[in-house]
């Protein structure tokens, strides 16, 4: 962990240039509206998306809203995500907080945090992704790659997943936040890995705190 901060001006100039790059992020699940943006999201846990999109594809295909899931019952989902890790505790998530949703809230994704993390499944991280990518909200979801590059760049350093969530959210520009949620994650994923981090084609190299960079 960096025994330093990156100034604030440090952290304007390495959010302009991921904006530069990318002006507008993706989430890399596939979805069709924000009830197939949350049960992808509560797939995804331990498992990665793309494995999660192959599941998916046949069963939002049966599935796409809420009363449809619970048509097709536990089994039905367990049969189509069987492919995933936890597949059955992931199977019983997704068929209650389906049923949840259709008896409480009209078949509709509550956009509201508080509502989201009183279903199945549905954590604050889960919830943080559902409220930026399907109500644009400037949400932080802090997952591994977060926790890892606010710690590694000197971001946000923090020793939990909360702290290094309030560290960024008090950190960041709030013209960035919209975005800065998939930034950092696609960062992570394909450029500062945990493990052999490409540093030679990174482009916030001169702003990073870390000390072991790679040629």
């Amino acid at each position: 962990m960096p025994c330093h901060k990156l100034s604030a001006k440090a952290i304007e100039t390495l959010f302009s240039r991921f904006e530069k790059a990318d002006p507008a992020p993706q989430t890399e699940l596939d979805y069709r509206n924000p009830y197939t943006l949350l049960v992808a999201v509560v797939l995804s846990a331990q498992a990665t998306d793309a494995g999660v999109n192959k599941a998916t594809k046949k069963l939002f295909a049966l599935a796409d809203h809420p009363a449809a899931m619970v048509a097709l019952g536990e089994a039905g989902i367990r049969d189509h995500i069987k492919t995933i890790g936890l597949f059955n505790n992931k199977a019983r998530n997704v068929f209650a907080l389906s049923k949840i949703l259709c008896e409480e809230y009209g078949g509709t994704v509550p956009a509201d945090r508080s509502a989201l993390e009183t279903l199945p499944g549905v954590g604050r991280k889960t919830a943080n992704v559902v409220l930026n990518v399907a109500f644009a909200q400037p949400t932080m979801a802090v997952d591994t790659h977060i926790f890892r590059l606010s710690n590694r760049l000197g971001l946000a350093p923090g020793k939990t997943v909360r702290a290094v969530e309030d560290g960024l959210v008090a950190r960041i520009p709030a013209r960035f936040m919209r975005h800065a949620h998939h930034w950092l994650i696609l960062h992570g994923r394909y450029i500062c890995k945990a493990r052999k981090p490409e540093c030679g084609r990174c482009p916030v190299r001169d702003l990073c705190l870390y000390e072991d960079k790679t040629a």
